[in-house]
This record gives C-alpha cells, structure tokens and sequence, in this order.
C-alpha cells in the first residue's frame, strides 16, 4: 500500500466537505461551530482506500477569512482536488487556492463539479468550459472534470477513479529522508498527555523514537503512533498521523512547531527564496515590503529584501530575502507562500534556496549567481558543492546538505566523498582535534589571509627573512577557529607555499634583501654576542667592519632579533639568545635556596660589571625570573 495526502481547495459553499463525506463517510467538520454554522472553519480529516492507495485526506475552509487554515492545512498534499459549485461556478476562492495550489508546487489532482444534480446539463457543460479556461497552463490543465452530487451519489464512483488514476501519476521517491512532519493541530486525551497531528512530508518515525522539538532545542520521545485514529508502530510519508508525546504540556504546543530527526531542521529569521509576484496583483512588489509569510503549518510576519532588482513586477520572478520576526523552518526547495500583512491577499511565493544563510547585500553579483546555482545547478553535486561554499568556514555536514540541497543522508554522504575525491572539498582539524569538511575555497580564503598578511610584513621588513608564526596567526584570530588558520599554514608549508617550521615563517618567493657584505656582518655581530656573553658589545662598535653598510646596522639588529637570535634586554643592550638562556637557568640556580642578593651578587654570578648588571637584573624581574625586594633579589618562583 502507498500512502499519499489529497487536499480539497475551493470557494466557500462549494460542497467540499459535503464530497468528503459522500466519498469516505467521515464528516470532517469537528468543531461545533463549524456544525451550528454549516461552514468549515478550519482544516479537517477523512480517509479513503483505492486501490493499492491509502488517501489521507485534509478538508480546508473555503472562506477567504480562513485562508491561513487552508494554507496549513495543504503543507504536505501530494494531490489537489479542486471543487467548483456547478451552480455557481467559479468564484474568488476558487482563483485564490488554485494560485496556492500552483505555488506550493502539487503536481496532480482532479476536479470535481459539485451540486450537479442542481443544474441542467447545458450549465453544467458551460460550468466546465469556464473551469477548463481557468485551469489552462495550470498543472490541472490535463485532468479529469467529474460532475457529482453528494446529495444524489451521482459521479462518486467515478471521481474515485479519476482519483486513483491521478494517484498512479505521482511519482513515489525511492530515497530515505529524514523525518519530518508540521504541527496543525494539537490536543489532550486523558490518560495519555499531550497528541499533536500533521501530514509526514518526510522520513519516518516509530514508536519509541526521539524526535527535535523546533523551533526550541527539545528532544522529545514519541509515546505512541496513530493513522487515521488506529494504533500503528511507524508513520512515514504521505500518512496523516497523531503523535503522543511524553512530557510535553498542551499550552507549550500550536500549530506551526514541527517535529523531526534530530540535527535536521535549523530555526533562522532569514531566507533566500525565489519568489514570484502572482500577475492577478495589480501592484509591483517592492523592495522592504511588509509580507505575511505562510511555510509549512507557520505564519509569521517579516518583509521583503529584493536581491537582484528594486521592485518585482506582477508576473515575475526573483532572488529575495525574507527578514522574519520569528524564526521560520524550511528545507531547500520547500515552497511557501506570501500574503499581505492584513491576511486580505495573496500576493505570491516561491521556493526557499537557502534555509539558513547570512544576510545578503543587495546586488552583491558574485554572490547572487552563485545563489542561482543553488536552483540552476544541473547535478546534485554541483548543487552539494554550491551549499558548502556557503558553509564557509564553519565547516558542512550531511546535514547541512540534506537540510541546504534536498539530497537523502545516503546522496549527502556520497557527495562529500566525491567532492574530497576531487579536491572541491578538504578537511582541517579544528580545536578539538575534530576533522571538519571544507569546501576547498574556504581553505584558500584562509590561505590568501596569510600570503597577504606576510607579503605586508616582508615590504616592511624586507630583511627579516622569517617572521614569528604564533604571531601571524593570531592576528588571523578574527576568521574564526584558530586552529583553522593553524591547519592552513601547515598545509603551505607542506605544498611548499610557505618555508620555515614551527616557530618561523615566511613567503618561499621572499628573499631577504642582505647583501653578500651584510650577511657577513651579521655573521660576526651573532658571533660577538655569543662570545661576549654577560658584556655584549654596543652596536656602534661594528661601525668600523660595516664600511659603507653603517647605515644598516640597526636593520641587522632587526633581522637577529626577528630571527631569533638576539634578545633585547634593555635600550641598546643585546644578548645573544643562548646567553639570554643561560643567564636564566644560572640566576635561578644560584637563588634555589631562598637567599636574597644584591646586584653585587648578580654581577658576581654572571661574571659581568655593574654597567650590565643593573640593566640585567631589571630584565630578570621583568621577565618574573627574580623578585625585588629592597636591595635584594629573590627567586620570583620555585624552579
């Protein structure tokens, strides 16, 4: 058996659910005002068995005040059966649903003219010349017009087989999505807590499972499974279910919040949509305009953001953002509709592209084509591809593909292997030494920061040969996870982009602008200090071996202590870095006891004179090896 959702659509009084309950039995209005009234108020249920089908099917309001029950109530429909008063023809309501129907993407249906058995059989052949007209170029263009009478039994038989043929045309996916399903209704039965009811648009869900609880960040376990009011153990696509729910209180559920596999579906108050501005508006749709967003069971109010023109004219398609005041649910290629902010017109709607995505300047064309990729992209992969760009940094996931590219878990997963195999995709390690998939532009942005940051540092220090890498990668902090940038300086090392080690890096196209006379002199200078030890040499005294290079002296200076090779103890005082070292292991050694000691003490020790040894103890506290205290110095921590 396969099960699929036929939604009713039509005008108020029509006789939608009067054709509902001559075809299944079951009268879908609950409420008693619905019965005191003789009208449908919000959205009702039946079911019906053709064939090797199961239909669930939802009865929607046909009265324009009830537009947004109609809308939630036709999430999910895999079959429209559009109802037209064969006495009345066709009225407003009639246009507006099949303008949704159209939006929402439904493919197949049938079309039943109701109160046959009321009219003669020239008006009933005019009523379906009128219905053809309207329907033309719609996806009911080709289908069946089937005269009835809930009244009389006439044409019931044969809508029911114009509505197995028309389910024989939908076409079944094969892959294994995730579950999914939009809240429309939810109420308490005693004994049990806490059941909420909606159409699986995708997946399955058994007994027993945990299912998200959005837009909140609940895990919830789902206590108990019906379809059309029998107990069964799994619901999947295509049925109507009821979910009990353990510990979730009526007042904390409404319709809108949808429950899914867990790490699916990401709450956000911006979308990127095509959208289309129905020609029957009399009006452009302009850039900013307040909107009233219909998608899945929600209706949330929010404004438009034209992307790629200042105002959409009737008839037209374009890229937007939708700007939301609550966070909306979507997946790639969902379709929604919008209204106007007084719920009096519908206006138009389209398909989502991005679920979750940063803000979008506007006419910002780089970006723009690539979002157009998302829906022109001729593969699934290239498609794949398209939504981790967009990951970024942040790294994409099987989720972000099922979620951002309409694929199954098992295509996802495929898609990322394809795309390492390739090169579009690579991995780095972030801070928690966890592997994250990149797409390979993500890493190349992180690597053109680095190159460009050294080329600065290189022209304005063209003869430090090497710079401190801890250094430049922190000023690349702001891209995000240090370890990232970490990660991508390891990998131009390793391609040969970069030289150096661990400590030092630089550009390998640098060169160190030192002629064969300087680093000759640079050569002698790091040996002077080395011999020197605890007297190092004033830089000035070099002055007679540099000849014509005295000028650069200070610029050697820099080189040794960029590269390592000297320490800056105080102004115009220089160790040598291994000196530097010894000076600290000595001082602390010969303080391990707990005694204090005058400068005397240090001289004494470093084997130096008093010129050096204030300057030497001044950079011992400094450094937190020595602590003062009056005249006397005192390990500042135990060794």
């Amino acid at each position: 058996m396969h099960d699929l959702i036929l939604g009713t659509a039509g005008h108020i009084d029509h006789g939608k659910t009067s054709l509902v309950r001559a075809l299944t039995g079951i009268d879908c209005d609950r409420l008693p005002e619905e019965k005191a009234r003789g009208i449908t108020i919000d959205i009702g249920f039946a079911h019906l068995t053709l064939g090797e089908y199961r239909l669930g099917i939802v009865d929607v309001p046909g009265h324009e005040r009830f537009i947004k029950n109609m809308l939630a109530g036709a999430t999910g429909i895999d079959m429209a059966m559009l109802v037209v008063s064969a006495k009345e023809s066709i009225k407003p309501q009639t246009v507006e649903h099949l303008e949704i129907l159209k939006l929402l993407g439904v493919k197949q249906g049938v079309i039943a003219l109701t109160m046959a058995d009321l009219v003669d059989e020239t008006t009933t052949e005019v009523v379906e010349l009128e219905v053809r007209e309207l329907v033309q170029g719609t996806f009911l263009e080709n289908a069946p017009i089937v005269p009835t009478s809930a009244m009389t039994g006439q044409g019931i038989e044969t809508l029911k087989n114009a509505l197995l043929q028309g389910a024989h045309q939908v076409t079944l996916k094969t892959e294994k999505p995730w579950f999914r399903l939009a809240i429309d209704r939810a109420f308490t039965v005693q004994g049990h807590g806490t059941v909420v009811t909606g159409s699986v648009t995708s997946g399955s869900c058994k007994v027993g499972d945990e299912v998200a609880w959005l837009p909140g960040s609940d895990l919830v376990r789902v206590r108990s499974l019906q379809n059309h009011d029998q107990a069964v153990e799994e619901i999947h696509r295509g049925m109507r279910a009821a979910i009990n729910l353990a510990g979730v209180k009526l007042d904390e559920v409404h319709r809108g919040q949808e429950l899914a596999t867990p790490g699916y579906l990401v709450p956000s108050k911006v979308l990127t949509v095509r959208l289309y501005n129905l020609p029957a508006v009399d009006r452009p749709l302009k850039h900013r305009a307040p909107v009233r967003l219909h998608i899945g069971t929600s209706e949330i109010l929010g404004s438009v953001s034209l992307l790629d023109c200042d105002q959409l004219a009737p008839g037209s398609w374009g890229l937007a953002q939708l700007f939301l005041e609550e966070p909306a649910l979507s997946v790639y290629g969902q379709p929604f509709v919008i209204r106007s902010p007084s719920a009096t017109t519908t206006l138009g709607g389209g398909q989502v592209l991005q679920s979750t995505p940063d803000k979008i300047r506007r006419r910002h064309f780089e970006l723009l084509e690539r979002v157009e990729k998302l829906w022109t992209s001729g593969t699934i992969q290239e498609r794949a591809m398209c939504v981790a760009w967009f990951c970024g940094r942040q790294g994409v996931t099987e989720a972000d593909l099922v979620r951002g590219a309409g694929l199954s878990p098992e295509s996802a997963e495929q898609c990322i292997r394809q795309g390492l195999a390739s090169g579009e995709l690579t991995t780095l390690q972030n801070a928690q030494g966890k592997l994250i998939t990149l797409h390979a532009d993500a890493v190349k942005e992180i690597q053109t920061r680095v190159h460009s940051m050294l080329a600065e540092l290189h022209a304005a220090h063209p003869l430090i040969s090497t710079h401190d890498r801890q250094k430049v990668q922190s000023q690349l902090s702001y891209l995000g996870d240090d370890a990232f940038v970490q990660a991508a300086v390891e990998a131009m090392l390793q391609s040969k982009a970069l030289v150096g080690d661990g400590k030092r890096i630089a550009l390998a196209e640098h060169k160190p602008k030192l002629s064969a006379n300087q680093r000759k002199l640079k050569e002698k200078m790091i040996e002077s200090f080395l011999e020197a030890r605890f007297q190092p040499p004033e830089v000035s005294s070099f002055a007679p071996q540099a000849a014509g290079n005295a000028a650069a002296l200070a610029d050697i200076i820099e080189v040794c202590l960029a590269e390592g090779y000297l320490v800056k103890v105080a102004e115009g005082i220089y160790l040598h870095s291994d000196n530097e070292l010894t000076m600290r292991k000595s001082v602390a050694a010969a303080l391990q006891n707990g005694a204090g000691v005058q400068v005397a003490g240090i001289r004494d020790i470093l084997a130096t004179t008093r010129k050096y040894a204030v300057p030497l103890c001044e950079y011992l506290d400094r450094i937190g090896i020595t602590r003062r205290d009056g005249d006397l110095r005192y390990l500042a921590t135990p060794q």
